[in-house]
């Protein structure tokens, strides 16, 4: 078994606990089934979805990202494009954030996991869910 760093699990969307398993049935840039999660990790068997509401608390997380993105795109065209019109702003946000709603809905529920999912490393997981 690869030992993987917190970081990269996280960026590649891998079970909190074994740090193999994918948490997402579909590629983390996929719009397809874009609120899907695998209920038990395929590699370690462990709950991922501890309860049937659990990832509700991660639209506060999608929430803060949609914000920051409304924020730096403010600030992006004020600076470089010196004040458009409204109607470029909100089509540049519209635009913005329908390209990234996949990546802000499943990082969303990656850091909720990482960070209130009671699931805790284990190098060992994957060899103890064979056994």
């Amino acid at each position: 078994m690869r030992n993987r760093s917190l970081s990269m699990a996280m960026l590649q969307a891998k079970c909190p606990r074994c740090r193999e398993g994918d948490l997402f049935p579909t590629s983390v840039f996929s719009y397809r089934k874009l609120s899907d999660i695998h209920g038990k990790c395929p590699i370690c068997d462990a709950t991922i979805t501890p309860e049937p509401d659990f990832f509700y608390g991660a639209m506060y997380i999608s929430y803060a990202f949609s914000v920051a993105l409304v924020v730096n795109v403010f600030i992006i065209l004020s600076y470089f494009f010196d004040d458009p019109e409204v109607m470029v702003y909100v089509w540049t946000v519209l635009v913005a954030n329908i390209l990234l709603v996949p990546l802000m809905l499943r990082y969303s529920k990656v850091l909720y996991l990482y960070g209130l999912g009671k699931l805790k490393y284990d190098p060992d997981a994957a060899d103890k869910a064979l056994n």
